[in-house]
């Protein structure tokens, strides 16, 4: 785990705005009008409709989808009681994750009350505020007894993290580490190190998940925790069991499952070398384990082990749980979070662990082919399928138990929320995905001898998206698919270089010497030139070997298309080609042109961009908006720039009627409705806002998409290449696996037009 220095950690918190959280508007506040319907006199309306209607709270206020994250600060992280105000930067990071990952707006309460009663009585009396209460940090047997009462006298979810997110995430590990061992959990002996909230919770839900108690013994500070001691609480003593080993070294001879939740290095090597066949080792101490990962696998090859860190395989991570728990709550409005809630979110990330890994989760933690196994007994916290498969588990177990006070009816349009709720609204990639799938064609790598660019063939081949065909040196190429594992043995491998391919090579170069005999190429030229994968790919593709051709990554953006331009060209009635850019934001998707191709086009050849680019759209299902781009708003500044654009905007008008385009126009009011309906109602992106942004030369274009991608939370896909022939497309370079499998669905796509 990577050092934090101390002064790093206080100027993250401190520059800029202080904190890690803030509030943010969600409806409009610019004009007095706004702020008469947000404040007075518009508020009273929502105010009469719910005192009518309580119900109505969730329909005119956020109390729907607002949790408070409530402490007393007595028992912070390994930091022990500090405080309400010391716990403060704590409660602010937990609502930070519970936003990031399941936008769930949080208040952070912190209350200075160390008693019982009068904690219970202050919670009771702000509950109306909110939807769900996440009590954080709260010291043992307080703890037990709060969250007992706030659960039994409200009629929101309550849910003590630090007692229960464990407990989920380590039950869900503990289900399929007894898998992989091919251990019965009926019969497994478990030895737990630490008797805190945490620790019991634990406990308590392996009970309820068929460990037996008679199996499980418990060591706080002071020893077993075993019927024979007088000083146990009513918590321990429910855990207690007959007295048998004196000590953790002696209860560890022979045991199956090791839980540890009390402090670091307190399992030697010769402890864990005792215990059973496939030792399940959970060492969840915090910053230092109970016994060293390094040390634990030294001992035992048959080890499976998980900690709380991040550094190593299995890290036992509450965000697993406890975003998306409440996300299921929440959204059925829940009245509790039961047991049934919790192992129903046990299960779900339990059977996520088992599914395919995608791609973005390999490239986050570093790896290749992350899979179920030992080294992965539960997801990791990156996970973005995580909050499409807990919160709708936990909502149908709050709706299976009659909890739920609006069930979901329509799981599907439901999980789709889920997704665009993180600003991951992916259904444009779905749509072509889902397209390219029900008719995969051939797709050409000029590249296969890139990682990324075989594990992307790989996934799309897998997704049934396409059929892929590499191009390089085959031994290589075999060597990388055995090592990584990709199951790509089927593949056909073509390497130009090789004699095997001398009567392709041939054939080829006899087609390009046809096509470019006046354009400077000999025979013997296009004999050479066809030994490199680009040439041969494109001629692949023009000779019908192939029905789409990818390439790019690794190589400059002129150098791979010139050999498509000689071989291929461009379509019937284009002049220019183009490349355009899609990016997906949060927001919706936008699409940007000309980013990679024309320099400076005229105004004649903005209106071909323009038109390739609205096809496309279309192609896509979605319909073009489009706004022509210059420094200038409608005439207000004179230049060749604005005066072509505005050129262009008229013949579009003239000879497109109906096309939905407007300018010349600057970026901010093509983006901004309101201002534009303020300066300029006459315009028709006023009634549906502009998606679609045509720069006057390349470099505005491409300048825009890249910072755009690297400022913002987006995602790009291309650059797509409109106007040719036949699909050619040409990564950027350093594109991700990701984005290049995004790249071969519209490949796809485009192949199945032109098919």
């Amino acid at each position: 785990m990577s050092t934090i220095r101390k002064q790093e950690a206080l100027d993250y918190h401190e520059k800029g705005r202080p904190g890690k959280i803030e509030v943010v508007p969600s409806k409009p506040y610019r004009t007095q009008r706004d702020l008469s319907l947000a404040y007075s006199p518009g508020v009273a309306e929502p105010c009469r409709e719910i005192q009518e209607n309580p119900e109505d709270v969730y329909r005119y206020t956020a109390k729907g989808n607002l949790v408070a994250v409530i402490s007393n600060g007595t028992a912070v992280l390994g930091l022990g009681n500090i405080g309400p105000e010391a716990s403060k930067p704590v409660m602010e990071g937990k609502g930070l994750l519970f936003k990031i990952f399941a936008d769930i707006d949080v208040f952070d309460i912190e209350v200075n009350e160390t008693d019982v009663d009068r904690f219970v009585d202050a919670v009771k009396a702000i509950a109306p505020t909110f939807g769900g209460i996440n009590l954080e940090d709260i010291r043992a047997p307080d703890a037990f007894e709060i969250e007992r009462r706030l659960k039994d006298e409200l009629s929101i979810p309550v849910m003590h993290d630090d007692q229960h997110g464990t407990a989920i995430i380590s039950s869900a590990a503990l289900l399929n580490a007894l898998e992989i061992a091919g251990k019965d959990i009926g019969e497994v002996r478990v030895v737990v190190s630490g008797a805190g909230a945490s620790a019991i919770s634990c406990v308590r839900l392996y009970l309820s998940l068929g460990i037996q108690k008679e199996n499980v013994l418990l060591f706080d500070s002071k020893g077993p925790v075993t019927t024979d001691r007088e000083d146990l609480g009513p918590h321990k003593r429910e855990l207690a069991n007959a007295p048998g080993p004196g000590d953790l070294a002696e209860a560890l001879q022979g045991a199956d499952v090791f839980l540890g939740l009390s402090r670091g290095n307190i399992v030697t090597p010769a402890m864990l070398a005792g215990m059973a066949k496939n030792p399940i080792v959970f060492a969840l101490a915090n910053p230092d384990p109970e016994i060293a990962y390094e040390d634990a696998i030294a001992v035992r090859d048959d080890l499976i082990m998980a900690t709380g860190r991040s550094d190593h395989p299995n890290q036992v991570n509450n965000v697993l749980g406890f975003p998306y728990i409440f996300r299921g709550a929440l959204d059925v409005r829940a009245s509790a979070i039961t047991e049934e809630m919790k192992r129903a979110a046990v299960r779900a990330i339990a059977d996520l662990a088992k599914e395919s890994v995608p791609e973005e989760v390999n490239e986050a933690y570093g790896a290749r082919n992350l899979s179920f196994g030992p080294q992965m007994i539960i997801p990791k916290p990156l996970d973005p399928r995580l909050i499409t498969v807990v919160a709708p588990a936990v909502a149908q177990a709050a709706m299976d138990a009659g909890l739920a006070r609006r069930p979901i009816e329509d799981w599907d349009a439901y999980r789709n929320e889920l997704v665009t709720r993180l600003g991951l609204d992916n259904k444009f990639i779905k749509q072509i995905h889902q397209r390219a799938k029900q008719e995969p064609r051939r797709v050409v790598f000029a590249e296969a001898d890139h990682y990324s660019i075989l594990k992307a063939a790989q996934i799309a081949l897998e997704e049934g998206i396409a059929l892929p065909i590499l191009l390089g040196n085959e031994a290589f190429i075999r060597g990388m698919i055995e090592a990584d594992h990709l199951g790509m043995e089927d593949c056909p491998i073509i390497d130009p270089q090789a004699d095997s391919q001398a009567e392709n090579v041939e054939a080829f170069a006899q087609l390009m010497f046809a096509k470019r005999q006046r354009r400077g190429v000999t025979l013997s030229d296009a004999r050479k030139l066809m030994r490199r994968r680009n040439y041969f790919g494109a001629a692949m593709l023009e000779t019908g070997a192939a029905d789409a051709l990818i390439s790019g990554l690794t190589r400059n953006y002129p150098d791979t298309i010139r050999p498509a331009l000689q071989l291929i060209g461009v379509d019937q009635d284009v002049d220019k080609i183009a490349g355009m850019y899609a990016l997906i934001s949060k927001d919706g998707i936008y699409f940007f042109a000309d980013t990679t191709v024309n320099l400076d086009p005229s105004a004649e050849e903005l209106v071909g961009i323009t038109l390739l680019v609205a096809e496309a759209i279309k192609r896509y299902r979605v319909e073009p908006r489009i706004a022509m781009l210059s420094y200038s708003n409608f005439g207000s500044s004179v230049g060749p720039d604005s005066e072509k654009v505005r050129e262009a905007v008229r013949i579009l008008r003239k000879s497109h009627p109906g096309l939905i385009v407007d300018g010349e126009i600057q970026a901010n009011f093509a983006l901004n409705q309101d201002l534009l309906r303020e300066h300029f109602p006459f315009s028709p992106l006023t009634d549906q806002p502009a998606n679609t942004f045509i720069f006057p030369n390349l470099a505005a274009g491409n300048i825009a998409y890249k910072l755009i991608q690297e400022m913002s939370d987006t995602e790009a896909i291309g650059p797509i290449l409109l106007g040719m022939k036949k699909p050619v497309h040409v990564l950027q370079t350093g594109s991700s696996v990701q984005e290049i499998v995004n790249m071969i669905a519209v490949a796809v796509l485009d192949a199945q037009k032109h098919g």
